[in-house]
């Protein structure tokens, strides 16, 4: 599947003239780093050129190689047509909200850090508590919308080059090459080196070896 104008034509059938941003979301599942959250918005007016133009390669981030999200990155944050946002929640905020609640402030950042808020959302997944303006969840959004798709590319390239510093900032984790996850080499850094100040504790392999209980398979 890959992603069309099917549900920013369907809002702006039922809603003409109003503003309309896709948002999503990279790094929930990971055991290290921030959650990030991109927000995007093009106007009814640019979006069928953009997404015939330059987006035509734009898909769920999770489809595209890096080069692939490098080149489309660029595109979206150098285009004037397209308004975009990061919003993140720190490892701090995450152990002390819980991951969900964390991952809804992203998005509430993001969005609220657009040029002007827009009239609506459409948002990756499930519903969202939180956020400023009226959204539709869509499962699978990222494949689904454009809006979304791009939102997803901003999200996980922006989160991606933050496990690059992170990896600087604390080697011999790997974050460099699996950005976080709870990848086998990941897991066995964690037993060998035990938690650095980017892992979130709130996580179970983490909190495991830092309350020095058994490591979970």
């Amino acid at each position: 599947m890959t992603p069309d104008l099917r549900p920013e034509r369907d809002f702006w059938a039922a809603h003409p003239g109003a503003t309309l941003a896709g948002v999503d979301e990279a790094g929930r599942g990971c055991l290290a780093g921030p959650v990030v959250a991109a927000a995007v918005q093009i106007a009814q007016v640019d979006i069928a050129a953009l997404a015939a133009g330059p987006l035509a390669a734009a898909n769920d981030s999770k489809q595209l190689s890096p080069a692939q999200r490098d080149r489309l990155h660029a595109i979206l944050t150098h285009e004037p047509r397209v308004r975009w946002a990061i919003g993140q929640a720190s490892v701090e905020e995450i152990d002390r909200l819980n991951i969900l609640r964390a991952t809804h402030l992203a998005m509430r950042r993001a969005l609220e850090a657009l040029p002007a808020l827009p009239d609506h959302a459409l948002v990756d997944g499930l519903p969202v508590k939180g956020l400023p303006i009226p959204h539709d969840a869509l499962v699978k959004g990222d494949a689904r919308s454009l809006l979304i798709a791009c939102a997803s590319i901003l999200a996980k390239v922006t989160r991606d080059r933050i496990c690059l510093e992170l990896d600087a900032r604390h080697p011999g984790y790997g974050l460099a090459q699996h950005k976080g996850y709870g990848t086998r080499a990941h897991l066995d850094a964690l037993r060998r080196l035990g938690p650095a100040p980017c892992h979130r504790r709130s996580f179970a392999p983490v909190r495991a070896i830092q309350d020095d209980l058994p490591f979970p398979d």
